[in-house]
């Protein structure tokens, strides 16, 4: 809980030191909710589920001439039940175009998963942490008559990650091979004036070959979380 709380405290300072720097549109929210995780053939666990994200507007488009907007941002999720469920920590940027109500953009996110410990043949092993390099495609549109009320989707396939060992040990698994992985995530929301609030779900699935580093599935995961968050839009 330390260690969350100094990386809560860094994400902060960054915004807060990034917003009179650039001067452009800035987004910093909270988030709670559940995520349900299946690993392999072990049976589903749920869990409370907190985060923090952020997104600044570093390069705003001209309306005039056109071009896209460069954004940056990050966001960390913590589970209540660490041992059972993954924390992740990701930062990402990149060009949104938009067309009057309809924004568009790809991203490049690199996102860092810490992996629980598993159990295999009465034997705990440590799962590695996964290192993911995402290209998100985004699609975001507001809608009424203020436009203050927005739908967002994101998605994008799985690429092999990389993998670290945080804690070797005799009993640490190689490294798996990725068959295939995705993940999609879909947002709704109103901003109030400066303050928004948004609900979440999201949905990410790894399937790994059958091999020496993923006897019995235990790499194979699915994910699905869903959560409601407020915030404040600069």
């Amino acid at each position: 809980m330390k260690v969350c709380n100094q990386h809560v405290l860094r994400v902060c300072l960054f915004f807060l030191v990034t917003v009179p720097a650039f001067g452009q549109r800035v987004t910093l929210g909270i988030d709670a909710g559940q995520t349900s995780d299946k690993f392999g053939t072990q049976p589903s666990t749920s869990s409370f589920e907190y985060g923090i994200d952020g997104q600044v507007t570093v390069l705003k488009s001209n309306e005039k001439k056109g071009g896209p907007s460069i954004v940056a941002g990050g966001e960390i999720l913590v589970p209540a039940d660490a041992a059972n469920h993954a924390k992740e920590y990701a930062i990402y940027g990149g060009p949104m175009f938009q067309a009057h109500n309809l924004t568009i953009g790809v991203t490049a996110q690199i996102r860092k998963l810490f992996l629980p410990v598993a159990s295999f043949d009465g034997q705990v092993f440590n799962r590695q942490n996964m290192e993911l390099l995402e290209l998100p495609l985004t699609i975001k549109y507001n809608f009424l008559s203020s436009k203050h009320a927005f739908v967002q989707v994101q998605g994008a396939p799985e690429f092999s990650p990389r993998f670290r060992t945080s804690v070797p040990n005799p009993f640490s698994l190689p490294s798996p091979t990725l068959d295939h992985g995705y993940f999609l995530r879909g947002s709704a929301g109103y901003i109030f004036g400066k303050f928004y609030a948004k609900a979440t779900y999201q949905t990410r699935y790894f399937k790994f070959d059958s091999n020496a580093g993923n006897p019995s599935g235990l790499y194979n995961w699915r994910t699905d979380m869903i959560m409601g968050g407020v915030g404040f839009a600069f």
